[in-house]
């Protein structure tokens, strides 16, 4: 009995394992086709904007679906969506193109 209930735990705790390295990181750097957006985003939630040279400092927090970032000298957070293919793009509206993962 021991053994049985020892290996159904190893196999939830490698599921869980395997789960875990499966979810998609939002970290990592972010630019626009022509190179002047560029989105750096740390683990542990800071971020650099960078917009034709002029670059801020950030903050973000991410529930999978979408990353809210705010910058120095902004007021409110800027929503961004994550796409199926992992780009970023912004509010609706926006002139920000859509942001691929470098």
């Amino acid at each position: 009995m021991k053994n049985s209930v020892r290996k159904v735990l190893s196999y939830v705790v490698l599921a869980v394992i395997g789960l875990a390295g499966c979810s998609g990181s939002v970290s990592g750097t972010y630019t626009d086709p022509s190179g002047a957006f560029v989105l750096n985003l740390k683990s542990g939630g800071a971020a650099t904007f960078a917009f034709a040279g002029q670059q801020a400092n950030c903050t973000y927090k991410s529930d999978g679906k979408t990353v809210n970032l705010t910058c120095e000298g902004q007021t409110g957070a800027l929503t961004l969506t994550v796409q199926s293919d992992g780009s970023l793009t912004g509010p609706p509206g926006t002139f920000m193109p859509p942001l691929r993962k470098k």
